[in-house]
């Protein structure tokens, strides 16, 4: 017989029927300023920002103009987060295993501080040196399915709530910040929504779609654009329309103009005419 995975013994232990207020949202955004940024960014910089970490970048930004999403709620009450952080999910040993890697201070890194980061902790989680997921990883070989469960939510609710430390079980206080980014583009796969962990408590889940080339209107006339579809999950008792729109606005100015993550107004000279030509 096969022997399971952790990732599947924990998406079983974890696994319950939706009960939460979830607020989903779907944006499609132009990713031809953007693709040239990140490719402008890789070849001044060397450093390899992505679509991902260039998202999780607009992500953090957002949630920095809008506190009543960048925090926790705890014992029935909203607490505000004194940073931004963000987590980004890591494929390991081949997709037999998810880790996380959190990014602290995001909003003050923008996507090359962020791709550098990433970077790092991803290498520690794919060569085994990450000390809390490999403690948490013992727990969940460890344990039967049937009391991971309410360990995963009495854990989850101490440091992810609460705050609390426990070094024994790998807990760390807030182990997934604000944010939740994953793509499924790398996968080939358009669109996806991401189900809230429960153990997470994280208030906001975004998952990014494959880029695709598709008819869109473009000054006035049709023309093949390089797109990508972003959808939102949402913690209802976080955030309301309002919330939402501040996310989405944050996502389209930053799409349209990426190169303030820079410091510059627009693309540099010598790239002006590429840019108003593409």
């Amino acid at each position: 017989m096969q022997q399971m995975t952790l990732r599947r013994k924990l998406a079983i232990a974890t696994w319950d029927a939706p009960r939460e207020g979830n607020i989903y949202g779907r944006m499609v955004l132009d990713t031809g300023e953007v693709g040239r940024y990140i490719a402008w960014v890789r070849e001044t910089t060397g450093e390899k920002v992505t679509m991902t970490t260039f998202v999780g970048a607009c992500v953090a930004q957002a949630l920095a103009e809008t506190p009543s999403l960048n925090g926790r709620i705890w014992l029935g009450r909203y607490i505000p987060h004194d940073t931004v952080a963000i987590s980004f999910l890591v494929a390991l040993e081949e997709g037999g295993d998810l880790g996380k890697a959190k990014v602290e201070n995001a909003d003050d890194k923008g996507p090359i501080g962020i791709a550098k980061e990433l970077r790092e902790l991803a290498g520690k989680l794919h060569a085994g040196k990450d000390d809390d997921f490999n403690k948490a990883k013992g727990t969940i070989r460890m344990l039967p399915t049937w009391i991971l469960k309410p360990i995963l939510s009495f854990a989850g609710w101490l440091g992810g709530c609460g705050g609390y430390s426990i070094p024994a079980l790998g807990v760390t206080p807030y182990p997934f910040g604000s944010a939740i980014i994953t793509s499924v583009g790398m996968l080939g796969i358009d669109e996806g929504l991401v189900p809230p962990t429960p153990f997470a408590h994280a208030p906001v889940y975004v998952c990014i779609g494959a880029e695709r080339r598709v008819p869109a209107e473009w000054n006035g006339e049709i023309a093949l654009r390089p797109q990508v579809i972003i959808t939102a999950t949402l913690d209802h008792r976080f955030i309301d329309g309002f919330q939402g729109g501040t996310l989405a606005r944050r996502m389209r100015d930053f799409f349209a103009n990426p190169w303030r993550f820079s410091g510059l107004e627009g693309p540099p000279e010598g790239l002006a005419e590429a840019a108003n030509g593409s």
